[in-house]
């Protein structure tokens, strides 16, 4: 089977842009490649991770602007293998619940990875701060920011965790990701509309695979980074909106 025929047999509806027309086409040729082999899906997903912990390390290491290319390109390499596992299993029929839970824990830990590396790379070389002044370099305040903007995202990730639980939701666990399976509720009321455009750039920049590489060809990961931490405020605020409405107001 060829390597477009796949990626045909497992695309995702409710797919975003840059996966339906970039990566996904290339990790179909990368899990023809694979699927004659012994690889298991797992393993895939190990790779990724791996892969991305190397793709943190020279962020942090070699905070030039060389370094940040490699840096991007060892992320979005990480990304590929991160389509690639799932389409494997597609592709294999062996996709599995656990395999989907493992597939979004090792996705949440690459974003704490991300903005903790990037943290670090404003630390050793500047860039502009929360007040859009320019921090020189060695300035603390991008490490505080970094432990602030790690929490958010943890907390992001928890949260995300809770509502889906097939209790509060009350629907059971899947096997491809959430987004990909549930087509959003589209408002009526002009306030919903407005709300849903938010939150659906809120989704497209924090999907960092479909931009990143423009910032590193821009040198503007300080724009990234705060840009990235706010949106997760956005996402945490409210989702413990809803939280206090159906707990605290409802009770329920």
């Amino acid at each position: 089977m060829s390597g477009w025929a796949i990626y045909q047999a497992t695309k995702k509806k409710n797919d975003f842009f840059f996966n339906t027309f970039i990566m996904r086409p290339i990790a179909g040729y990368v899990v023809a490649l694979l699927a004659p082999t012994g690889a298991t899906p797992n393993q895939v997903t190990l790779l990724s991770q791996i892969v991305f912990v190397a793709a943190a390390a020279v962020m942090i290491a070699a905070p030039s602007y060389a370094g940040g290319l490699i840096a991007v390109a060892l992320v979005e390499l990480s990304y590929c293998f991160d389509c690639v596992d799932g389409m494997l299993a597609r592709h294999k029929k062996i996709a599995s619940k656990t395999g989907h839970l493992f597939d979004f824990f090792t996705d949440e830990s690459k974003a704490l990875m991300l903005v903790a590396a990037v943290a670090v790379r404003l630390f050793r070389v500047g860039g502009f701060g929360a007040n859009a002044r320019v921090w020189p370099a060695l300035d603390y305040r991008f490490l505080l920011a970094g432990i602030a903007f790690v929490f958010v995202v943890a907390s992001a990730t928890s949260l995300t965790n809770f509502v889906r639980r097939p209790e509060l939701s009350g629907r059971e666990q899947q096997v491809e990701a959430h987004y990909e399976t549930t087509a959003p509720d589209k408002p009526k009321s002009l306030v919903g509309q407005l709300a849903s455009l938010v939150f659906g750039a809120l989704r497209l920049v924090t999907h960092y695979p479909s931009h990143i590489v423009i910032v590193a060809a821009l040198d503007r990961f300080d724009v990234f980074f705060w840009a990235y931490g706010a949106l997760h405020i956005l996402y945490l605020a409210r989702g413990w909106l809803g939280l206090f409405m159906r707990f605290g107001v409802r009770g329920q």
